[in-house]
């Protein structure tokens, strides 16, 4: 089973057991599945499982947990970002957004459920890691909450001034930092080290979604285009321009690799770094090193 296929399937059982059957909502449940499916890249637990494997993934089972609390923290940032309130966006992946499909009161439950759904994934393992869930649990909750998580990168979109570091690491770099960060808890190893890691993948994230946000189209993304000059948000491509943010992106992707620490899958983490970025930008080539 490659990475892709023990993501999706830790994933697909998680929710089914959430669902709960007949004795469930039936609309909410459909929708807790709509929300997180077609799984697109899987980015984020990809990261977080190719960490734990470089480190040498001794407890599974911790593993595929993180990696499915990681992905359903993620599916509910953009449910509730693609609410009326947020983005009031259209599209997500190709398909009508869950407050489209399902209307905005079961868009705002089901984004509130994954959440919930993602932290009671990460304590049903405890059984069979008990010394590394509360670290993970306390990974995740940083990554999600106030003040560095994601819920304060939407906030940032609230205040009078933006401070764009600030921002920019909550809003996208969050789950990225919790990606590497929990990656390596979840094989018994330190988290620290791997900040720096998930901080450059995060901010390379970022640029390379300006350029996509800049430069595709709606057919393209899956989602709307041109979202960020909508909404006077910066842009990477407004500041830099499509070459200088090109640029910026390869400067960020060589920190990346360079900073990943000392472990035994080292080598296999910097392809999957360089694997990652030309998937985010096909036919810009970034990546130089």
């Amino acid at each position: 089973m490659d990475i892709h296929q023990r993501i999706d399937t830790a994933i697909m059982a998680t929710l089914a057991r959430g669902q709960g059957g007949l004795a469930a909502p039936r609309q909410l449940s459909e929708a807790l599945v709509y929300a997180c499916t077609p799984g697109g890249a899987r980015i984020r637990p990809t990261i977080l499982v190719s960490v734990a494997l470089a480190c040498g993934d001794d407890q599974p089972a911790a593993t595929d947990a993180a990696a499915t609390a990681l992905e359903l923290i993620h599916c509910a940032s953009l449910v509730h970002d693609d609410l009326p309130c947020f983005d009031d966006a259209d599209l997500r992946r190709g398909k009508p957004t869950v407050h489209k499909a399902y209307s905005e009161p079961l868009a705002v439950l089901t984004g509130d459920s994954l959440i919930v759904m993602a932290f009671e994934t990460l304590a049903r393992v405890a059984p069979k890691a008990p010394d590394r869930v509360a670290p993970l649990v306390t990974a995740l909750a940083r990554r999600t909450g106030m003040p560095h998580g994601i819920c304060a990168g939407q906030g940032w979109e609230s205040e009078p001034e933006i401070d764009l570091d600030a921002y920019h690491l909550s809003k996208t770099g969050a789950l990225f930092i919790a990606a590497t960060q929990m990656g390596a808890l979840a094989a018994g190893q330190e988290a620290e080290p791997w900040y720096e890691l998930g901080a450059r993948i995060g901010a390379a994230f970022q640029v390379a979604d300006d350029l996509r946000d800049a430069l595709g189209s709606e057919a393209s993304l899956g989602k709307p285009a041109h979202q960020d000059e909508l909404h006077n948000r910066p842009n990477a491509v407004r500041e830099l321009g499509v070459d200088g943010a090109v640029r910026r992106l390869g400067d960020i992707l060589s920190g990346a690799i360079a900073s990943i620490p000392s472990c035994p899958g080292e080598a296999s983490l910097a392809h999957m770094v360089r694997m990652q970025a030309e998937r985010l930008t096909p036919g810009l080539n970034p990546v130089r090193v």
